[in-house]
């Protein structure tokens, strides 16, 4: 299997991402995609893809970045100002990047303002229909790149406005699933895909591990998040490793009571089709 999700640019893994990947080769996780935040770091991500042979990047503008002023944004900006959109079509158009984002709203923390980062998603969704609509026929494959959503307490207020852009609603993941099962049937009746973290291990997200039981086999997928959120018995240690993908997928087939090597099949032909990525 692969890590599809989890972010090697960050300063946790400066100078041991070829470490980072020998262990997750070591726990039968073959490679990763690394998750862009911002229309700077993305060219980060990019190299590191470039550099690695099993190692995959998105391109896209994390809402918790969306203001590039906030001191988050500018940490991951590098010096950088300003959204640079072309940056992302640039990473878009390499065979490296296999998906737009993480995009989305984030409704936990109180900044950047909400105005902020519905105007940043709405201007990055633009972006992106007309990137996949462009002279050359759009970027990646028919119908463009799967789109990877951050989506935290936010599913009345962003599932509308991504059926409102006109993208297949098949091609959002959303990403990191920490809601309840009211929560996940709005994602399923959009119709998107739903991915999971080592948060369903946590004893306190009984609600997380309700809501994993009711995705259907062909839209489930599983990820790190990695270097946050580490699955038991890692919880509490950083960086979480993307390796633990593996374990995260053990207690998922544990949850939806299906035998492993069954799960494991599943989700490999799930990433394949998604992010049109060979997990073997």
């Amino acid at each position: 299997m692969i890590d599809t999700h989890c972010h090697l640019t960050f300063p946790d893994f400066f100078g041991r991402v070829p470490e980072v990947l020998a262990h997750a080769r070591a726990e039968g996780v073959t490679g990763a995609i690394t998750i862009s935040t911002t229309t700077h770091d993305c060219l980060d991500a990019l190299a590191v893809a470039r550099v690695h042979e099993n190692v995959w990047c998105t391109a896209g503008v994390h809402p918790l970045y969306s203001d590039p002023a906030d001191e988050r944004a500018e940490r991951r900006n590098a010096g950088h100002t300003g959204h640079a959109w072309e940056n992302l079509r640039h990473v878009a158009s390499d065979p490296k990047c296999v998906a737009w984002g993480e995009l989305g709203l984030d409704n936990h923390y109180p900044r950047p303002p909400r105005a902020v980062q519905r105007a940043v998603l709405d201007e990055q969704l633009a972006f992106i229909v007309a990137c996949n609509h462009g002279r050359d026929g759009g970027i990646g494959k028919a119908g463009g790149l799967p789109v990877v959503i951050h989506c935290r307490e936010a599913f009345d207020d962003l599932i509308p406005v991504l059926r409102d852009s006109g993208l297949d609603p098949g091609r959002f993941v959303f990403h990191c699933f920490t809601g309840d099962a009211q929560d996940v049937r709005k994602v399923l009746d959009f119709g998107a895909w739903v991915s999971f973290t080592g948060v369903v291990t946590y004893p306190n997200a009984s609600e997380v591990r309700e809501a994993a039981r009711l995705v259907p086999a062909d839209r489930v997928m599983v990820e790190t998040d990695a270097p946050f959120l580490s699955p038991l018995p890692h919880r509490g240690k950083r960086p979480c490793m993307p390796g633990w993908t593996a374990i995260t997928a053990r207690a998922l087939a544990e949850v939806r009571g299906i035998a492993f090597d069954e799960f494991h099949r599943q989700i490999n032909d799930n990433t394949r089709r998604f992010f049109g990525i060979d997990a073997e």
